[in-house]
């Protein structure tokens, strides 16, 4: 399995996970759960008049976390906004409620890409996993 896969499935496997990004020297931490491997990249979904895609346009550092069956995962890296409509079309088409809400080209829907990602996962059972994505 790719370390990509392997960590879009421990997200989806979460359900909910937290998005933490910089809003100038304050951290900003928000639930997430849509989220995508594309062309080999793993993305996440939000909207562009939301102050988390602001956030991670002026600083895209990011850290998230969740949970999955008693471990817990921490992963950091860089998010990039990619305005490209096939992989905004792809994020649709794997979670279908966010049709409800948003469209390929509505001039809001946003995907971000992870670059230089590691996931780290932690248990009281055993040593660290570090996934380099």
């Amino acid at each position: 399995m790719a370390a990509v896969d392997e960590v879009f499935d421990l997200l989806k496997a979460a359900g909910t996970w937290y998005l933490a990004t910089v809003d100038g020297d304050q951290p900003r931490v928000r639930p997430f759960g849509a989220e995508n491997v594309y062309d080999g990249k793993l993305y996440i979904q939000t909207g562009l008049v939301k102050d988390v895609a602001k956030q991670l346009q002026a600083n895209g550092k990011f850290e998230a976390s969740g949970m999955v069956k008693g471990e817990w995962f921490r992963i950091n890296g860089e998010l990039v906004y990619d305005p490209a409509d096939e992989p905004t079309a792809a994020m649709l088409e794997a979670n279908p409620s966010l049709k409800r809400m948003y469209a390929v080209g509505d001039g809001n829907t946003a995907v971000f890409y992870i670059k230089n990602g590691v996931c780290t996962v932690y248990s009281f059972t055993a040593a660290p996993r570090v996934i380099e994505f």
